[in-house]
């Protein structure tokens, strides 16, 4: 029998109570229930599951998203098992009146879906992307909460100037510090779906994007001063050094310690 591949933790982002990211040969679910719902992708294989009596498939392609308190079991659908991520997310995110929609259709066939649930995941792979995770899920949610309602998945671009400048100013203010999308829309008194899409709609960059973006150019100046990359992931509001040198290596495409020594400097990778 092989041994199975899981991984569980509590990501700190407001809405999310676990992920789950598991691989499975033999397992079989027996009937249960979450007070949570379940949004399910999978990466490898199929699972075949009843839920409410009735039979489904969560496939590759598609996203699964299961309600809380209706039983379903799963198991997987062909001999090899199946790999799979699952997000649980409370009722802060989805009203409990949509359960019923989400019974009748559990399947959602939408690729750009499939592709921000991957996205939000991978954000949540470190401490320190929070505001990223967050803003990631405040739109998944939305997207789920359209699809469930039978409206166009795809909002209508947002337009909010002053939001837009106001969470900038904020944004840069908070530059080392950083802040949650949850505090920023209390400060703002602005809906989170609403202020990212304003965001990103006024200055062509999520908000997320726009920080990171942000601390990577402070920390250019800092490294070409001569501050060792530990001291400048503490200053510029970086998790730590190797959350410094993942986003500096995808914005600058070469690493804190070359683009130092580039100068003539050294700096520690």
């Amino acid at each position: 029998m092989a041994v199975p591949e899981v991984r569980a933790w509590r990501p700190a982002v407001a809405g999310v109570a676990e992920a789950f990211h598991a691989h499975f040969t033999d397992h079989a679910y027996p009937m249960h229930v979450h007070d949570t719902w379940t949004l399910l992708i999978i990466d490898e294989g199929a699972v075949r599951y009843d839920l409410d009596r009735h039979e489904h498939g969560a496939l590759r392609g598609f996203v699964t998203l299961l309600p809380p308190q209706v039983p379903h079991d799963g198991q997987s659908a062909t001999p090899h098992g199946f790999r799979k991520r699952v997000l649980y997310l409370d009722d802060t995110l989805l009203d409990a009146a949509l359960i019923g929609r989400a019974v009748d259709g559990p399947e959602i066939a939408d690729p750009p879906l499939r592709q921000a649930v991957h996205r939000l995941h991978e954000s949540l792979r470190g401490p320190g992307d929070e505001l990223e995770a967050e803003s990631r899920v405040a739109l998944v949610a939305d997207r789920l909460r359209r699809h469930l309602l039978g409206r166009e998945p795809v909002a209508a671009p947002v337009r909010d100037r002053r939001l837009a400048h106001r969470l900038r100013d904020l944004l840069e203010r908070r530059l080392a510090a950083g802040m949650s999308l949850r505090e920023a829309a209390g400060e703002l008194h602005a809906h989170p779906v609403h202020l990212v899409r304003a965001f990103s709609t006024e200055f062509g960059i999520a908000p997320h994007q726009y920080l990171v973006t942000r601390r990577v150019d402070r920390a250019r100046r800092l490294l070409l001063d001569g501050l060792p990359a530990p001291a400048v992931a503490a200053a510029t509001g970086f998790y730590d050094q190797s959350h410094l040198t993942r986003h500096f290596k995808r914005v600058v495409g070469t690493t804190p310690a070359r683009f130092a020594g580039s100068n003539g400097r050294t700096a520690d990778s």
